[in-house]
Order: C-alpha cells, then sequence, then structure tokens
C-alpha cells in the first residue's frame, strides 16, 4: 500500500501494490531512446517490472489500520503488518512465470534489505535509509528470507546459463543493467507515490544505466502544474504523459476505526493523478 504524504486536514492519496507496479509498468514502456537502451528481454523485463510487488496483493487485499494516522497502513505510514512475507511471495509469483522474472523479482527483494545493492541514494521517508527497516521481533525471520533468496537466485542463474537461449540475460553486466533499471522505475515511482505536489523536489536518481557498460545520473526537477523535466532525458521522444491511479481517502479522526477497512478504502472512487516529464 501506498500512502502519499498531505498536509494536516487534507486526504491522502493511496495506491495499492498493484497500482504502484502499473506506474513502473508506465515508465519501463517508454524508456529507451539513442542514450538509454530499453529493458531486454523486453516482454519479461515488462513483466516482472509490472510484477515485481505482486505478493502484497494478498495484504493489500486486506489492510490494516494505523491508528496515530488514521489511515491504513503501508510504505508513508506505519508498516503493514506481514509484509515481511512478501521477500518470498513476489519472487515466487514472478518466477512461475519465468525463471529470469524470478530472478529480477528475487534480486528486487532482497536488495530491499540491502541497499539496493548499492545503486541507489533514494530514501522513502526522509531522514530514513536506503533499505527497508526490519519489522521489530522479525529478524530471524527476515534473515532466513533473505539468505533464502540468495539461494534462489543461485539456482535461477545456473538454470538460465545452462540455456545457450537465456545465458546472455545473466552475463554479469547486463544482468545488473536490467536490475538497475527495475530499481530505477521503482523509485522513480515512489517520488510520487509517496510524496505530495508540495514536498516534491530535486532528486537525483544514480547509477541508471545507459548502456550494461555505462551508468549515469538523472537529476528530476518539478516545474509546476504537473510537469518535471529530467536531465538527461531517459524517454523516447519529447514528452511522456503518466498516470498515477489510486483513491482519495480523508484520514479517520482518533478513536474512529472503521470495521470494515478494505470495503471503506476500496468503496471510495477511483482516482488519478497526471504527471507530465520533459527534457531538463
Amino acid at each position: 500500500m501506498m500512502i502519499q504524504n498531505a498536509p494536516p486536514g487534507q486526504q491522502r492519496f493511496i495506491s495499492t501494490m498493484a497500482e504502484h507496479n502499473e506506474l513502473c509498468g508506465q515508465f519501463a514502456r517508454a524508456f529507451g531512446n539513442d542514450r538509454f537502451e530499453r529493458p531486454e528481454p523486453f516482454e519479461l523485463m515488462l513483466f516482472v517490472i509490472g510484477h515485481h510487488d505482486w505478493g502484497w496483493k494478498t495484504w493489500d487485499a486486506r489492510p490494516a489500520f494505523d491508528p496515530a494516522a488514521g489511515v491504513p497502513c503501508g510504505l508513508g505510514a506505519a508498516r503493514q503488518p506481514g509484509s515481511f512475507a512478501t521477500i518470498a511471495a513476489s519472487p515466487d509469483v514472478n518466477e512461475t512465470y519465468h525463471p529470469y522474472c524470478g530472478l529480477l523479482s528475487s534480486m528486487h527483494s532482497w536488495g530491499l534489505s540491502n541497499d539496493r545493492y548499492g545503486f541507489s541514494r533514494f530514501r522513502a521517508r526522509p531522514g530514513g535509509g536506503t533499505s527497508r527497516p526490519v519489522t521489530t521481533g522479525m529478524a530471524d525471520k527476515t534473515d532466513a528470507l533473505l539468505a533464502s533468496e540468495l539461494a534462489r537466485q543461485e539456482r535461477l542463474r545456473a538454470q538460465l546459463a545452462a540455456d545457450p537461449a537465456t545465458r546472455g540475460w545473466v552475463e554479469e553486466k547486463h544482468l545488473f543493467q536490467n536490475y538497475k533499471q527495475l530499481q530505477f522505475f521503482d523509485t522513480l515511482a515512489l517520488y510520487f507515490n509517496l510524496r505530495h505536489d508540495s514536498e516534491r523536489c530535486e532528486e537525483v536518481y544514480v547509477h541508471v544505466p545507459m548502456t550494461a557498460e555505462e551508468d549515469t545520473n538523472i537529476t528530476v526537477r518539478p516545474e509546476g502544474n504537473g510537469t518535471y523535466n529530467f536531465t538527461p532525458f531517459p524517454f523516447a521522444g519529447e514528452r511522456l504523459e503518466v498516470i498515477n491511479h489510486g483513491r482519495w481517502f480523508m484520514p479517520l479522526p482518533a478513536g474512529e476505526e472503521p470495521g470494515d477497512l478494505a470495503t471503506l478504502l476500496y468503496g471510495r472512487p477511483a482516482a488519478r493523478q497526471r504527471y507530465i516529464f520533459v527534457p531538463g
């Protein structure tokens, strides 16, 4: 669950993880030009980028409530109980679709707890770290799940390397080119999913891959009226319009915890936020 910040007394824009992934997919489909290589293998990369958090679907279907904030738990608010289980659940979904998707999703899950392999400076919360915090009392179970993901990665890389048709996909530089693309799309989506437009300042994205051999930094600057410029511009064309889907939710007063939060939340009308990306 993605809980966007808002000034006191205002509605919060809330997106599910599936809607967050859909926004990432919009970025991925448009990524690539004469300076930036598009994700390859394209269709498999679109799948994993569009499903990298799919293990959250069970939890988003029955959201927990954060009484301090008066909104559902999620990123940008209190952490949702049971979210550690998504470390394995998301790679499970992706591996079922294709071993390469499972590998990238597993790397994403492991990287969230390990500074995204050192390839990102993005912080979901002001003053927070680049790693996902460990739920209180869950350190041992989290460590065991992360160790299992490393074992999954070793198994899937060996499987893919044994097939001439997929061997090139797991060559180290190409694999991490794809991983860094996924992290760019994910953290760029978080910039919009978690921050009110009044809180979106200049953000620098590091290690955005142009090729398997070369990375660059991309600076995103708000221009106002939903427009953001990118330097350098990594998308096809001279302008990209994307839509962030979700619903508006007014925080509930203290002591008014709903009996059926899912019905209350998903009974809200579908809503959207529109952003326009232009070259800097």
